[in-house]
């Protein structure tokens, strides 16, 4: 296999995040988001015989980028159940934990996915196609006062009750089938020399709700606190200011609403120390070279003794 399978997914922040991890050539290390590998394949590279790599990607295209090694396990399932897996591996601790959050450059490219507003599409955006609600499930059976909620809490448009109406509305002449009668049913709402943020925005939404992104992040977020040993590092890179929010947060504080918990005696519940204070962000060079690289956030923790 290449060493970075660059036609499936450019990684970004690659090196960096690899640095992130501190690597142990005989440590058990994780890549929850395996796509095509790139990061994967550099962190086992690292590795020698007594090292382990464990990787995670619930998309079946994705599983082609595996390789075979006896210390190295592929698990075609999504990252909210990573301890359970890790146990059934007979993995209790591990040394690090990598995420590369949201949709691959393969996800996006693949058209009839139905991620990319680039081109008309059935409406899908399931990151796992075997299972779960589409988009179409989404735009066309959601109560009216659903679709607000998702347009205003994981969109973040401010005039999400219009754009819930107008679905409505227009979903009552016939069902809304692709991406391009979405983009068409709400035209008008579009701003004028804004259209490509506003329609990124109104897909971020849908796929977010699709594939429950926030919840499954939440909950992997909370297993790693579990699984990762003390000393271990939790590596995550965020590409939306929602992601990136709960990420902080549950570094920094140890909770995902920003708040600071303590136990009965008044001790501070905090799992992680951060590494770096501030994001780590791409390069201009590599924002030339990976566009999807300019909203990439890079956050490292360690798990506290």
């Amino acid at each position: 296999m290449e060493k970075n399978n660059t036609s499936y997914h450019i990684p970004v922040l690659f090196q960096e995040s690899i640095d992130a991890l501190d690597i142990h050539p005989d440590g058990v290390y994780v890549d929850v988001t395996f796509g095509g590998g790139g990061h994967a394949r550099a962190i086992f590279d690292q590795l020698n015989d007594a090292g382990q790599l464990i990787v995670f990607d619930q998309d079946a295209d994705a599983k082609k980028n595996a390789w075979q090694a006896p210390n190295f396990h592929f698990v075609a399932a999504n990252f909210a159940f990573l301890k359970n897996h890790l146990q059934l591996l007979r993995f209790t601790k591990v040394n690090g934990i990598l995420a590369d959050l949201g949709v691959s450059s393969h996800q996006f490219d693949t058209g009839e996915r139905g991620f990319s507003i680039r081109e008309s599409a059935p409406l899908d955006m399931r990151m796992n196609q075997q299972s779960g609600k589409s988009a179409a499930q989404v735009i066309n059976e959601y109560e009216e006062h659903e679709l607000i909620r998702i347009f205003r809490n994981y969109g973040e448009l401010k005039n999400a009750r219009a754009i819930a109406a107008e679905i409505v509305r227009k979903r009552s002449d016939g069902t809304i089938e692709t991406t391009g009668d979405l983009m068409k049913a709400l035209n008008r709402y579009a701003p004028k020399f804004k259209e490509h943020k506003f329609y990124a925005q109104v897909f971020q939404a849908v796929r977010i709700e699709v594939n429950q992104e926030l919840q499954v992040l939440e909950d992997m977020l909370t297993q790693a606190a579990e699984v990762l040993a003390p000393g271990g590092r939790l590596v995550v890179i965020s590409y939306h200011s929602l992601e990136d929010r709960l990420v902080k947060n549950f570094m920094k504080r140890g909770s995902f609403s920003g708040e600071i918990e303590k136990d009965f005696f008044g001790n501070v519940q905090k799992p992680f120390t951060e590494i770096v204070r501030h994001p780590i962000v791409s390069t201009d060079e590599e924002n030339e070279r990976n566009p999807r690289a300019r909203s990439a956030k890079l956050r490292i923790a360690e798990k506290n003794a």
